[in-house]
Formats: C-alpha cells, structure tokens, sequence
C-alpha cells in the first residue's frame, strides 16, 4: 500500500523500538498527535529490508539534525555520521 503523508512533529514527540509480537519488531514513530508503525515486511528476506531501510533512515536523520540545530547535543552514532557528513565536503 502506498501513500504520501507529511506531518510535523509535536512538542511530545518520540521514537522508539518495540516488539508487536515475540516475531514483529517494530520501529514506532509517536508524533504528538500522529502514531506509524514500521514493521517487519511479510516476505523472505523482509528482516534484511527493514534493518537498511532503519541504517538509512538513522543517517538521513542525523544530517536534518546537524544541518538545522548545528551546535546542538549529538548522540553517539550522530556525531559519527556528521563527522563522516563533513569529511565528504573537504
């Protein structure tokens, strides 16, 4: 199924992992009032899909990060993709 949805995080926003079920991770993105769910595609191989898609989402996330809040507070992995980010630009 698809669709284009475009929505604005709210002041309660938050993302988190969680398991469905004993089988179906989910990554759950709260976005105050909004809710999605990503889970695990329902074919061979879907576990593959969704962890680069999750890789590929976390670095995307961490350059809009760096490029609007500059000097604000990175995590770990963040700090290592802005390095890498800025290193590309040399």
């Amino acid at each position: 199924m698809g669709f284009n949805v475009t929505c604005s995080p709210g002041k309660d926003a938050a993302a988190g992992y969680m398991r469905v079920t004993e089988h179906l991770p989910a990554l759950v993105i709260y976005l105050d009032p909004v809710n999605m769910a990503i889970q695990l595609p329902p074919y061979p191989g879907g576990d593959l899909v969704l962890a680069r898609f999750c890789r590929e989402l976390a670095r995307e996330a961490a350059k809009l990060a760096a490029a609007i809040d500059p000097t604000g507070e990175t995590g770990e992995s963040e700090a290592v993709e802005v390095q890498r980010v800025a290193g590309e630009g040399s």
